[in-house]
């Protein structure tokens, strides 16, 4: 009974003290210590995306370039948290802080996307995508917003409930929800991407021709960047799908794997294509094309003048 007695009184100082090292007498909220190597590899990595695209913000003032820097800075902000925890692994506010902007940051880096698929209409002309850019930034960005406004409310719902069940498994659904929304999105968004490809770069297309090689490197980077944030919204929808003590979340490689190293490579893809350097040498290519092999509607560019400088 006085073990029993002297085992609760370490486990409660545990849980209020602010910095305590692991024991086995109680499980951290991850299911595991997080990685210390792997916490400061991955800060080093979104340290680098975040200087680079916030020096380009303040250099070209691109939107794309914000909301890329915005999103590495969350990440960053998300792993610093992660990396404290592997010295601190029973620190409740480090784990709420790594849970809410790790879960929320990839929503920047699709916003920036759909941004750059906006302006690569405008510069293509309305014919190249079946919804004009100023749609897009409407219907996607709007989307990316609701599932941001979900997922951080789920987050916190459940990094806050500490043991009450079920608000654990009530905010674990409201993150399930505002992810598998995202997935939706981005789901119906590289639909778009195909049929943009489709009229843009087939063989017949009348279009191919305008393509210049910059806009080229763009869409490669474009759809490297979409294929990492895709696989991680279908692990990350799984993983919470499958609670707290599921597999999936209690197993730190898959972590590391299937969502910070996706998201180094989505964001970090942007500093050797980085489409605000590029969209530059592609106006110059638009510049010298004969007339009327490029066409852009004058009321859908005027519409969408606060995207010009992607």
């Amino acid at each position: 009974m006085a073990q029993n007695a002297s085992t609760e009184a370490q486990i409660e100082a545990i849980q209020s003290a602010t910095c305590y090292a692991y024991t086995p007498l109680l499980d951290p909220s991850y299911g595991y210590v997080p990685s210390l190597a792997a916490g400061i590899v991955f800060c080093i990595l979104f340290a680098i995306s975040l200087f680079y695209h916030t020096f380009q913000s303040v250099r070209l003032r691109a939107t794309i370039s914000i909301l890329l820097a915005l999103g590495a800075l969350t990440e960053l902000v998300g792993w610093a948290a992660r990396t404290y925890s592997a010295k601190c692994p029973y620190n409740a506010n480090s784990f709420l802080a790594q849970e809410v902007t790790l879960i929320i940051a990839p929503v920047f880096f699709s916003a920036a996307l759909y941004v750059l698929l906006g302006r690569l209409i405008i510069d293509l002309g309305r014919a190249s995508s079946i919804l004009s850019a100023k749609w897009y930034t409407i219907i996607f960005c709007t989307c990316d917003v609701i599932s941001l406004i979900i997922q951080a409310i789920g987050g916190a719902k459940a990094s806050m409930a500490g043991f009450d069940l079920d608000q654990q498994r009530l905010g674990t659904h409201i993150m399930v929800a505002g992810i598998a929304f995202q997935l939706g999105t981005m789901t119906l968004f590289g639909l778009c991407v195909l049929d943009f490809f489709r009229r843009v770069l087939a063989r017949s297309s009348p279009l191919r021709g305008s393509v210049t090689k910059a806009m080229r490197l763009v869409l490669v980077g474009m759809v490297v960047s979409f294929i990492m944030i895709y696989i991680r919204s279908i692990y990350r929808t799984i993983e919470l799908a499958q609670g707290w003590s599921g597999y999936l979340i209690t197993h730190q490689a898959y972590f590391i794997g299937l969502d910070g190293a996706l998201m180094a490579i989505a964001v970090g893809v942007f500093v050797g294509l980085d489409p605000a350097v590029l969209i530059g040498k592609l106006e110059r290519g638009l510049g010298s094309r004969p007339k009327g092999q490029h066409s852009r509607e004058t009321s859908e560019s005027e519409a969408n003048i606060a995207m010009q400088n992607v």
